[in-house]
């Protein structure tokens, strides 16, 4: 039997952990797989300088974070794209005002096997590859053998982005979908006649050393133009390379303080930092300008 002193000892402990419990306050943000270990790195520094702060972060992609936003589930939805209009209808409908904060940008990257005989391409053709009008490396010059294509699954803020902004169609119905960018990195290593695309924080390692076993394809707007590659930050921050964009963080209503100070953070010189160790970029003047969270 246990003694008085003892339950009021357990109880003192409880009570304690009780206190505890409630006087962390919780931010839940789902998204994107391009921005996950990036907010996961940066929410785990934050936490280190507001203890009183949990930051819980997952992925699943845009429209995943987005429609648990729009359910009422998240406090912020990680996105590579902006909000579509469809979206913004179920906000409205739902009296769900959206708050959008640019908080970094990224450049999309197309990587091949390293034995396909090609370096650059223009916009245009890697278009008509995705969309299968052109099938074989030959047709652009290569060896012969047929393109192998992986890309991003369709609740993929990537995937959309890419869509509208390359192909300006559907994709070829061979094209091989995958979960994430690591995937889509680890089927290009494995496939001669691969080509896909990702994000540019996952074509180096922690070194900053591009990854082994991909190549970087330049990239130009019309045939004749000097090819820009993604790993030419001065070219990116310049608007020469033609697929950099914003990456996203959504909330419903005006940005709470709990959830403006993680912001603020990310702005700060130790969010900058992380991020550019990340291979991301700082947000564009433009991105900074158009945030309704200030």
């Amino acid at each position: 039997m246990l003694s008085m002193r003892t339950v009021l000892y357990c109880s003192l402990i409880i009570f304690l952990a009780g206190c505890t419990r409630r006087n962390v306050e919780t931010i839940t943000i789902k998204g994107s797989d391009t921005e996950v270990n990036l907010v996961l790195q940066l929410a785990e520094a934050y936490m280190e300088t507001n203890p009183a702060i949990s930051v819980s972060v997952t992925g699943g992609g845009s429209g995943v974070g987005i429609a648990g936003l729009l359910n009422g589930r998240l406090d912020v939805a990680n996105s590579s794209r902006e909000i579509n209009n469809h979206e913004l209808v179920l906000a409205s409908e739902r009296n769900i005002a959206i708050e959008h904060f640019i908080f970094a940008a990224d450049a999309l990257a197309i990587i091949c096997h390293p034995s396909v005989p090609i370096d650059s391409m223009s916009l245009d053709d890697l278009g008509k590859i995705f969309s299968g009008e052109i099938q074989n490396w030959q047709q652009l010059g290569g060896a012969a053998g047929i393109i192998s294509l992986y890309g991003r699954q369709s609740n993929s803020g990537t995937f959309m982005y890419f869509r509208e902004r390359v192909l300006g169609k559907d994709y070829a119905p061979g094209i091989k979908q995958m979960n994430g960018n690591a995937q889509i990195l680890e089927a290009v290593k494995a496939d001669p006649n691969a080509i896909g695309y990702i994000s540019l924080g996952y074509l180096t390692d922690e070194t900053g050393a591009l990854r082994h076993g991909i190549k970087v394809i330049k990239l130009t707007t019309e045939p004749g133009k000097i090819a820009i590659s993604p790993l030419d930050r001065a070219a990116i921050k310049a608007g020469l390379y033609p697929l950099t964009r914003p990456l996203f963080h959504f909330s419903n209503g005006t940005a709470s303080d709990i959830i403006r100070a993680f912001y603020d953070f990310e702005k700060s010189p130790a969010g900058q930092k992380i991020i550019a160790q990340n291979g991301y970029l700082p947000p564009s003047e433009a991105g900074l300008a158009f945030n309704s969270v200030k």
